[in-house]
């Protein structure tokens, strides 16, 4: 619960203590809620409660109790007192205050390396798990719980406040925040590990940050591209399973499940960002995700322009996931021989090539070219190598139909 967490350390100036206190609380809900029933106001319980647990800590220790007197010395004794349950919007305050963006600014703080920034605000404003973000950045979870733990005391030694930061040091975070809410977005809209496809909570709070962002900032174009992309996205999302919660890929979509709505305010997003001529990733990430959403069918997708799209993106990124759409956008465009010249030529990159995504790509092209055993091959070692359920089961079913297909007559 990010916005829980910004309220106490607005009002304790204790980020570390302000999180403990809210895991402790939400081990109480666990524990509470099944028996007594949900309050009606789950967030403002939530405050209520973790506001009680760090105000018994700053009693009974010397260091919270002059913590406490600085933070009274500088604001009225109002914003230290925990509220009722049905206080303000949610438990965000007296005067309905979101703190969310002003923790997510906190976070990549610029006394902490944009690795462990991310990895803070994940945990704490994207709501991930210490696993999930481990997972992400594979690495081992006791050295990420390490990374994070090192990364809150730097932010509770610099004794940075909960405020936004003024526009030069603004400036200074917005690639690092703009990077955290789209690997929150990328995590709830295709999880990482684990038994479902997406966790929509985590995209949604990902719009949501993206709209807050982009009322603060609403001439920086990437600000706008970057909530674009989030909303073409995930304007498919009602389309992308089946039964069973098995993805369903884009091609084979049931086009008139897609959300009008979101495709028509992103693609006004992207066009007046791109109108302003300062064009950078997330701008033509959306111009992608525009071109695809617009198409009526699949067949009408305009891949030569995609194409192009992605070659001006891979020059800028030097990304190896951007190159291997490239390659796919290519195969669309030029046929499936074009982009396994491609892929052949990353299969060199250790970033990329024992990746599922590289494998899952190469089987796709190989079946649109005829080579139905190495395709089938290569949708079994993608699907060896993702952690995530439904695609695990989506590829292990395209590798048995080729199988089936292949059988002689």
């Amino acid at each position: 619960m990010p916005q829980v967490v910004g309220v106490l350390t607005r009002r304790f100036g204790d980020f570390d203590a302000a999180e403990d206190a809210v895991q402790a609380a939400l081990a109480d809900s666990a524990e509470q809620w099944p028996r007594q029933g949900v309050p009606d106001n789950p967030r403002g319980w939530l405050v209520h409660v973790a506001s009680r647990r760090m105000a018994e800590q700053v009693r009974s220790e010397q260091a919270r109790r002059r913590r406490e007197e600085a933070a009274a010395a500088r604001e009225p004794a109002d914003r230290h007192l925990a509220p009722p349950a049905d206080e303000g919007i949610g438990g965000e305050g007296p005067s309905g205050r979101d703190d969310t963006l002003a923790m997510l600014f906190m976070c990549c703080h610029p006394a902490l390396t944009r690795p462990s920034a991310i990895a803070l605000t994940l945990r704490s404003v994207g709501g991930l798990t210490t696993a999930e973000i481990a997972s992400a950045f594979m690495v081992p979870e006791p050295t990420m719980a390490q990374r994070i733990s090192r990364a809150k005391q730097r932010i509770s030694a610099s004794q940075t406040g909960l405020a936004l930061p003024g526009p030069a040091e603004r400036n200074r975070r917005l690639a690092s925040v703009l990077h955290v809410i789209y690997l929150v977005f990328n995590e709830g809209y295709t999880v990482s590990a684990g038994p479902r496809l997406q966790r929509v909570e985590l995209s949604r709070e990902a719009i949501r940050l993206g709209r807050l962002l982009h009322g603060l900032l609403p001439e920086e174009c990437e600000t706008a591209g970057l909530l674009a992309l989030m909303l073409l996205t995930d304007a498919r999302r009602s389309a992308r399973t089946g039964p069973g919660g098995i993805p369903v890929p884009l091609a084979e979509q049931d086009r008139s499940l897609w959300d009008a709505e979101a495709i028509r305010e992103g693609v006004d997003l992207v066009t007046a960002a791109l109108a302003k001529g300062s064009v950078g990733p997330y701008q033509l990430q959306a111009a992608v995700a525009a071109l695809h959403d617009e198409a009526a069918t699949a067949e009408e997708t305009d891949w030569p322009q995609i194409l192009a799209l992605y070659g001006l993106l891979e020059r800028m990124t030097d990304n190896p996931v951007v190159s291997l759409n490239r390659a796919v956008a290519a195969a669309m465009a030029q046929g499936p021989e074009a982009g396994l010249a491609m892929l052949s030529d990353l299969a060199g990159d250790e970033r990329v090539s024992d990746h599922h995504r590289f494998f899952a790509a190469r089987a796709h092209l190989r079946e649109m070219a005829g080579e139905l055993g190495a395709a089938r091959a290569d949708y079994r070692a993608a699907a060896a190598r993702t952690a995530n359920g439904p695609e695990r089961d989506h590829l292990i079913t395209r590798a048995a139909r080729i199988a089936s297909a292949d059988l002689p007559e």
